[in-house]
Order: C-alpha cells, then structure tokens, then sequence
C-alpha cells in the first residue's frame, strides 16, 4: 500500500494585481506567506483562481516562480498554466511550467478533449502528454470553465494504480461520486482532494486526503483546524463544517474580487483589480457581506482557540 505525500487544506491561489493591471508581486509573496502562517498544507498557484485563462505565457511562468520562490520549500507548490487549445501548445506550457520548481503540473481535465469528444479522444491525448512528459508529476483538475468534464470511473482506476498521477481536484459536489472514487484509489498514491465545502467533511471521512477550493483565500485556518481535529472531535468538526458551508456561498458573489476585498481588510493589501470581474460589482452590500464574514470568523476562531 502507498501513502500519499499530498494532503491537508491547500488554498486555490488568487492573484493580486496592480490598479494598472499587472501582476502585483509584493503582494503575491505577502499572500503566499500569509497561507503558509495561517496552516496551508500547500498551493495551487496558476489554476482559476488565478485566473490562468487570462496571463500570458510569460505571466504564468513568472506567477509559479514566485510562489515557489515565496514558499521557500515550507510547503508544497502545485501550477497549471494549462490553457491551449492545440495539443503540441499544451504540452509545451506544462513543459515550461515543470521546469519553474513546482512540485507538480496540474492538468486540465477539459483541455484535454473538446466538449464534442469522447473518452476515447481524452485517453489518448493524456496518454500522449504521460509519454512526452515522463519526467513529471502530474496532478488533474475538474475545472468547471469552459465546460466541465468529469472523469470516468475507469480512467480514475487506470491512473491510479499505474500511477500517473499524483493529485486529483475533485469538483463533483457529489458524496456518491466521491465515495465511488475513494474505493477505486485506495492503496494507490493518488490524492483526492474536495473543492466543495458542503460534502468536503463526509468526503474526508471516506478517505478522501484533503480540501482544495476557493474559500481557502477568506479562511484556510478555519480548514486547517476542520482537518486536523475532525476525527477526535465529530460534533465540533459538524459544526465548524456547517459554518463554513453556509459562508461558502460568498464563492458566487463576485469572486475573486470579495475575496481581495477580504483579504485587504485582513492584512495582505492589495488592489480589487481582476481580469474576469469588474470590481465595481463589489457592491456597498456585498462589502457589508464581508464585513459581516469577517466578524462571524472571529467568533469561530475565538472558540476554536485559534490566533485571530
């Protein structure tokens, strides 16, 4: 039986921006060390929330570096950066990337085959980035945008018992799915991590190793401490769990714009500048929604006797 070196609560890395719209590196070392000294276990850096599909080459690259170089070695750093459509473009983006220090590269499940196509089309094209590749770790994500697509059960079970892959970022939402696949990897060294807060304490409980999703930027400690407690502690951890599924659906009101906002009021300065939101959809009620977040994580890290 294999253990995975990939687990715990790793937060899905925004990326701050100047108001001139460049990226604003003081502030992605200032964040990086921020998730490291609130409990990250580590970083998904260059993924959506990054909003990968809009930097350029250059900017994904020099993103990753920084992170590593931020990190300094404290905790794993995983990138993306997968974003062409032409096949031979993507495995030179993750070439490129494997070389900037991550510890692994992070495909895109829908990059690898168009929405029309069939699994067929989407095992060859992995099987072929495996092979020109063979040197690097790989991770997978589920990512909703373009389009979402799910991986099979059978494709699942072959990656992980000839270990393809190291990490897997389920977006599934579904505790069916996800008992499914935590049968199908046991003893292997794949990771499965849960990007939704709502099933992520049951998924956990199956055997799932750890949580990968955006509210990691408003509150990883609040993670952290769910993770590392949930087993000698169930009543609390339901509780905890519950908060922070109900805070949860910050996600789909204006981030990652909220999530800036949020983290400016809570000591990492930077500007509301996205390339996917207009920050002006951060209206006065939704300032008032953070303000109010932050007040109720407060109260949860005083009881939980957490720093604030």
């Amino acid at each position: 039986m294999k253990d995975t070196v990939y687990r715990g609560c790793w937060p899905t890395m925004i990326t701050p921006f100047t108001p001139d719209d460049r990226i604003d590196y003081p502030a992605v070392e200032a964040l990086t060390k921020w998730y490291i000294d609130r409990g990250a276990d580590g970083i998904f850096a260059v993924c959506q929330s990054s909003e990968m599909f809009f930097l350029s080459e250059e900017e994904k690259l020099d993103l990753a570096k920084a992170v590593v170089e931020a990190a300094g070695g404290k905790i794993k750093v995983i990138a993306s950066g997968h974003t062409a459509d032409e096949h031979a473009k993507q495995i030179d983006q993750l070439g490129k990337m494997s070389e900037t220090g991550v510890d692994a590269v992070v495909l895109v499940s829908n990059r690898l085959a168009q929405e029309n196509e069939g699994e067929e089309i989407f095992r060859k094209n992995i099987e072929d980035i495996f092979a020109q590749l063979p040197e690097v770790a790989f991770g997978l994500y589920e990512c909703p945008y373009p389009y979402l697509r799910l991986l099979s059960d059978e494709f699942l079970r072959w990656a992980a018992k000839e270990d393809k892959l190291v990490f897997l970022k389920d977006v599934s939402c579904s505790l069916e799915i996800q008992k499914r696949r935590a049968e199908l990897v046991k003893g292997t060294g794949l990771a499965l991590f849960n990007a939704n807060t709502a099933t992520v304490l049951d998924s956990w409980l199956m055997g799932y190793h750890g949580y990968n999703g955006v509210m990691a930027n408003f509150h990883i400690d609040l993670y952290a401490w769910l993770f590392k407690h949930y087993l000698e502690d169930p009543v609390l951890a339901r509780e905890v769990m519950d908060h922070l599924t109900v805070w949860a659906v910050a996600e789909a009101r204006s981030y990652p714009v909220n999530a800036k906002y949020h983290r400016s009021l809570t000591g990492v300065p930077m500007s509301l500048t996205t390339r996917t939101k207009d920050p002006s959809l951060l209206n006065e009620n939704g300032r008032h929604e953070i303000a109010s977040l932050i007040r109720l994580e407060a109260q949860l890290r005083a009881r939980l006797g957490l720093e604030p």
